[in-house]
């Protein structure tokens, strides 16, 4: 007997608060706090954009507006990822 396909994944993630310092994620009944300074590239975005979240495989999220992909893992163990975004905001014309 052969199993069916996998189906969609139905793990919501959820943006469940956003400040001037990060932002917070509910995955798997569990919180993960997202440091601006960790995660820059969330910084400007709005709360619209943050809120779109995408999760194609139960390690992986994907915010489409911002064309940002993240390992769970990353945010689970940062320190096994030392390597830091470069982006900086844009500064004001």
């Amino acid at each position: 007997m052969r199993s069916a396909e996998p189906g969609t994944n139905t793990s919501a993630v959820e943006l469940s608060n956003v400040s001037p310092h990060g932002l917070w994620l509910l995955i798997d009944a569990r919180e993960h706090y997202l440091a601006f300074d960790a995660f820059p590239w969330f910084r400007d975005a709005t709360i619209g954009q943050l809120s779109r979240i995408e999760r194609p495989a139960p390690g992986h999220l994907y915010w489409p507006e911002l064309d940002v992909d993240l390992a769970l893992d990353s945010i689970e163990r940062p320190e096994a990822y030392p390597l830091v975004s470069r982006a900086r905001p844009a500064s004001p014309s």
